[in-house]
């Protein structure tokens, strides 16, 4: 079977770029259908280090022969269908990958594949397998895994950091709502798209800060010099930016809500529904700087072990081995 797959053509598009980033590291070649100016049909590569990935122009598709099509939305089943005159399923074989969890409904949303039963279903946590309606379609598990920034923690500003893109308009779901609670206890620092614009909606006892977006080589040595990471997503998929804080060793503190009970051990910082539980323990780092840091230690351990870039492979060319037998 290694045999088999050790050069898959692999047809996808640029959807989600932390993703892409790991998911293109394999062994397999792949494509990323290009269109003129862009847009989300066909961004291609949008510059990234991704050399195994070739942009294709979409008219040009047809000449490639892939191997497996890995759909990420629905409109492009029919994409596919167009641009390469094959059916995902009957004609080529096909994976589905849903990185969301599960919208309007927690528990009763039915998923747009859920009547076929020629594509599985790939889900990005066991929390999304759970609550998404996946009706016939068959699905697995593949959990995220990044590219190991390094062990890069220094915690020398005693600031919470979090990672949240349009704050202001999201507020709820992010959790952006909640940041001055947490700065009751400390001051705190806000990246993403749309951070720079974020203005707390009552009274903090120290600054919240709105960064902006950076690119990670700017961001990763940011975010390590800031003593504690705050996860606030109250409904959330798993932020690859929790993921990447625990793997440059920085103490956590988040909410328990989707997968991140899953996702960060009870050493490597809090985990809590309680507000009060969570601004209590990062007022405690902030005022600790070994016990952050020995927090840091043990969640880095447990996210190289089950989020590394390896296991994460590994998992999909076994899924991709197996869907093109």
């Amino acid at each position: 079977m290694a045999g088999k797959i050790e050069r898959l053509t692999v047809l996808l598009w640029h959807v989600h770029g932390s993703w892409t980033t790991s998911f293109v590291r394999g062994r397999h070649r792949y494509l990323l259908p290009v269109v003129e100016g862009g847009g989300p049909w066909g961004r291609g590569r949008c510059g990234r280090d991704w050399p195994s990935a070739a942009e294709v122009p979409a008219d040009h598709l047809r000449e490639t022969e892939p191997d497996v099509v890995v759909l990420q939305r629905p409109e492009e089943i029919e994409l596919t269908e167009r641009w390469l005159g094959r059916r995902p399923g009957p004609d080529i074989p096909a994976v589905f990958v849903e990185h969301n969890a599960p919208r309007p409904s927690a528990a009763t949303s039915r998923h747009p594949l859920a009547d076929r039963a020629d594509i599985p279903l790939v889900h990005v946590t066991h929390f999304n397998d759970l609550m998404w309606d996946s009706g016939r379609a068959p699905t697995r598990v593949v959990p995220h895994g990044i590219v190991d920034p390094g062990a890069r923690y220094t915690g020398e500003l005693p600031h919470g950091v979090a990672l949240i893109n349009e704050p202001m308009r999201r507020g709820r779901i992010t959790g952006s709502d909640l940041l001055p609670d947490f700065a009751m206890a400390g001051p705190i620092d806000v990246y993403g798209i749309g951070a720079g614009a974020y203005t707390a909606n009552r009274s903090t006892g120290h600054p919240i800060r709105g960064i902006g977006d950076l690119r990670q080589s700017a961001l990763h040595p940011d975010m390590a010099r800031r003593r504690v990471y705050l996860h606030t997503a109250r409904w959330t998929s798993l932020g690859l930016s929790l993921l990447e804080a625990m793997h440059l060793a920085m103490p956590v503190v988040a909410l328990a809500t989707t997968e991140a009970v899953m996702a960060v051990p009870p050493e490597a910082g809090a985990v809590s529904t309680d507000v009060a539980v969570l601004t209590a323990k990062f007022h405690e780092f902030l005022h600790e700087p070994d016990l952050a840091a020995l927090a840091g230690k043990s969640g880095r351990q447990f996210a190289l072990e089950h989020y590394g870039l390896e296991v994460f492979l590994r998992r999909w060319d076994a899924l991709l081995a197996e869907v093109t037998e």
